[in-house]
């Protein structure tokens, strides 16, 4: 499959002409090495129904029936392959996000001709998809920092506006980067130093070249993790040192939060993940030639 994440909408809708074509994709994505049963795994025993196009039989699980959208993102739906498809292909294009009312008044013009929020839950659901089921640990050159999401105080409506100051009202997030690499992130509730220690030594191996983090007290024990670890003094007006500085997960945490404020306005905590989760995707599938099937392998 070539790389759908460049092509127009038109030559897109090209590529996926039909609701066979879709299935096809989808097929060939979910099982590149023939067809698998989804529930106990096996290729043998299993037979394809003449009768019913993309419907297989296996006789490991007593004549289990199972069709190419079976244990999928796409079971028990009624919207057709071919419209989650272009709901998936406009996420995936928009580097800053796209929310889910903007692909709702793409597809159909005018946002009142069909429920907007069948669109919004087939984009929780294409999120959910993009998370990371695992990962292998960072090497290199790593740089960790937090972030805190939420809009300022000082913005709010009077009737909205919270007490507190600083991050207190804002949802804490942490994440790792391999410079030239992959990110990992996720939300936390407190930025202390056993929750930004555990992150590190769950997704950072110990045997990368540099650990790059800011001052913050929470990564005080990192050297003796042990790691090379190296603390860049932002308070002291120090953004670099040699190779020292934390500019590539800073640079991610700006793409996602003018993201959020320019596309979606606001996230619920509730969500944030998924949308955590979409902005890791496009990001660690940067450089892809098929991002669309990366992301139809983990419907």
């Amino acid at each position: 499959m070539s790389n759908e994440t460049t092509l127009s909408v038109d030559a897109f809708d090209k590529r996926f002409p039909t609701e066979e074509s879709c299935r096809e994709a989808l097929r060939d994505a979910r099982w590149p090495n023939g067809v698998e049963c989804p529930k106990c795994g096996k290729q043998e025993k299993v037979y394809a129904l003449k009768s019913k196009p993309f419907y297989w039989l296996c006789k490991n699980c007593k004549s289990y029936r199972f069709s190419v959208i079976s244990g999928t993102i796409f079971e028990n739906t009624k919207k057709p392959l071919k419209m989650w498809f272009k709901v998936a292909y406009l996420m995936l294009v928009a580097k800053k996000g796209r929310s889910a009312l903007e692909i709702h008044r793409t597809m159909y013009g005018d946002p009142f001709t069909a429920d907007y929020h069948t669109t919004w839950y087939m984009c929780t659901r294409l999120r959910a998809a993009m998370r990371n089921q695992s990962w292998t640990q960072l090497m290199g050159e790593v740089e960790v920092d937090e972030t805190y999401i939420g809009g300022a105080n000082r913005n709010r409506h009077a009737s909205q506006k919270k007490k507190g100051k600083g991050t207190a009202n804002k949802v804490a997030v942490i994440g790792a980067i391999a410079r030239k690499g992959n990110v990992v992130c996720q939300m936390i509730e407190n930025a202390d130093t056993e929750t930004l220690t555990k992150f590190v030594r769950k997704t950072v191996d110990s045997r990368v070249d540099l650990l790059a983090t800011d001052e913050h007290s929470g990564y005080r024990y990192l050297k003796w993790a042990p790691y090379p670890h190296e603390a860049i003094a932002h308070s002291q007006g120090e953004y670099v040192r040699g190779k020292v500085h934390t500019q590539t997960i800073e640079s991610f945490w700006s793409l996602l939060k003018r993201g959020i404020m320019g596309s979606y306005h606001k996230v619920s905590a509730r969500y944030l993940p998924l949308y955590l989760a979409e902005f890791t995707f496009r990001y660690n599938n940067r450089k892809n030639p098929d991002m669309f099937g990366e992301l139809l392998s983990r419907c």
